[in-house]
């Protein structure tokens, strides 16, 4: 059962230990709040919550983007566009696990606001189902018929076989990633966004350095770092579980939240609940990696060396989104729980607050990238021309993720309250509309390189308009109020 507001104290031989990430992000906050743009209140909150997961986001990225490094390092350029061919493929099921998970942290958030602890662990428990009837088709499908799935999208005979090599082996970790993305969702409902830090980036530091083996000492290339995707992310499930099990976890300490795993499993209500939240969510996310496969192919119009460059750019550019997922979630969790307690006004502070701490966190980020973005690609590239374009592309990406923060700061409070359609309607347009015509115009016209600048940019401008509209629509506040008061309808 969810056992309440029990707060996980951070142990004192973590706390002294300097922590740029959080120096940062609450250094952020100070001078926002020394501008007045924010309050020092939920600066503070907001920068507890957010750092923690930014933090385990750039350990996961850092990991993906090392994955490429290492293959490039050990096998060339071919390899990179294998890899770049089969992760769509990964992501689009991480993508519909993510969908689940945020619409686990709104029931979650929601609930535990309202002081409805007992109620949590069933919302948990439809989440994992949900996960798993999801997911595991699809590891049977990619499994079973990977050649010709990155034929699709591949080009270049020994980037396909690299491809099909890493699908294969990476979709075995499809479902335990799923699971760990709800196990993390629902402790970060519950204001707890230490302990998932603590095993997700834990274990992407280790994923790490068993890939570096695999990739190196035992020369497995990218099944190597398949492989160690694998492992990485069943251990994060083996003591994710546990911890929700037990309520506590060694070195961390007491969970705010408890999972009784007996039956009943399924709630009909609460599975309807989650597929009003998920849907659009889930589908909003395949919408963004589904654009992967006809970019990709039609990336592969430019040569094999754009597809390398294009693929760094890209790790680069998710490398750089990580604050979003520290500030997003931290946005969902504050609003919610303020929309759970029926308070309002304090859901639109932390909502608008967040939203400014986000941005401004990004346009530094991406200023920071932009100046470094030249020995940032010879991390990845020696070849002097395939750098050069690697390095254009990367600064592209520089600008056109300010934009993902935008979208990432107004998502937050959509997703808090359950108004997920609008988010997925601004990436069908983003993609479809924009960003695959100007890729195409580049391949075939004298547009060229430029043709990626402009995909990068509307992929993120055009959905980032669209969210941002419907959130200062004030809507989400109303959307909010109906399901709280269908809820406690069907509690009576």
């Amino acid at each position: 059962m969810g056992v309440g507001p029990v707060y996980a104290v951070i142990p004192l031989r973590f706390a002294s230990v300097p922590n740029p990430i959080r120096a940062t992000v609450e250094g952020i906050g100070r001078l926002l709040v020394y501008l007045r743009l924010i309050t020092a209140s939920r600066a503070q909150r907001i920068a507890g919550l957010a750092w923690p997961r930014i933090l385990t986001g750039l350990a996961r990225m850092s990991k993906a983007t090392a994955d490429v490094a290492m293959v490039g390092v050990a096998v060339g350029p071919a390899a990179i566009a294998g890899v770049g061919y089969g992760v769509p493929y990964w992501t689009m099921t991480y993508m519909l696990g993510g969908g689940i998970a945020g619409g686990t942290i709104s029931l979650v958030s929601q609930r535990y606001g309202g002081g409805r602890y007992d109620d949590i662990d069933r919302a948990v428990k439809v989440s994992v189902m949900a996960a798993l009837l999801v997911t595991l088709p699809l590891v049977v499908v990619f499994w079973t018929l990977p050649e010709p799935l990155i034929r699709l999208i591949g080009t270049g005979e020994a980037a396909i076989q690299y491809g099909t090599r890493y699908l294969r082996v990476a979709s075995l970790a499809m479902p335990f990633a799923a699971l760990n993305l709800i196990g993390s969702r629902t402790l970060i409902g519950a204001d707890d966004a230490w302990t998932p830090m603590i095993v997700r980036a834990g274990g992407a530091v280790i994923n790490v350095g068993l890939n570096a083996v695999f990739i190196f000492v035992f020369d497995l290339g990218v099944v190597g770092a398949a492989l160690g995707t694998v492992l990485g992310s069943v251990g994060g499930v083996l003591v994710l579980g546990w911890g929700l099990t037990a309520g506590r976890l060694p070195f961390v300490g007491p969970l705010p939240v408890q999972v009784d795993w007996s039956a009943p499993y399924w709630d009909a209500a609460d599975a309807r609940h989650l597929a009003r939240i998920s849907t659009p969510l889930a589908l909003r996310k395949v919408a963004q990696n589904g654009g992967q496969f006809p970019l990709l192919a039609i990336v592969g119009l430019y040569g094999p060396n754009m597809v390398a460059a294009f693929v760094v750019a890209l790790r680069v550019r998710a490398l750089m989104n990580t604050p979003g997922w520290g500030f997003g979630l931290a946005s969902s969790s504050l609003v919610g729980q303020s929309l759970g307690a029926g308070n309002e006004q304090d859901a639109d502070g932390y909502a608008r607050d967040t939203l400014r701490f986000t941005v401004a966190t990004y346009a530094l980020v991406g200023a920071a990238v932009f100046v470094v973005a030249d020995p940032v690609s010879a991390l990845f590239v020696d070849d002097g021309a395939v750098r050069a374009t690697t390095t254009a592309l990367i600064r592209a990406a520089c600008v056109s993720v300010l934009l993902w923060g935008v979208m990432n700061g107004a998502l937050g409070p959509l997703r808090a309250s359950g108004d997920t359609t609008w988010p997925f309607y601004g990436q069908l347009l983003g993609l479809f509309v924009f960003a695959l015509p100007l890729a195409y115009l580049g391949a075939v016209t004298s547009l060229g390189i430029w043709g990626l600048y402009g995909t990068l940019f509307a992929e993120t401008a055009v959905p980032a308009a669209v969210i941002y509209y419907r959130f200062r629509t004030q809507k989400w506040k109303r959307i909010s109020r109906q399901n709280r008061e269908a809820a406690m309808g069907q509690a009576s």
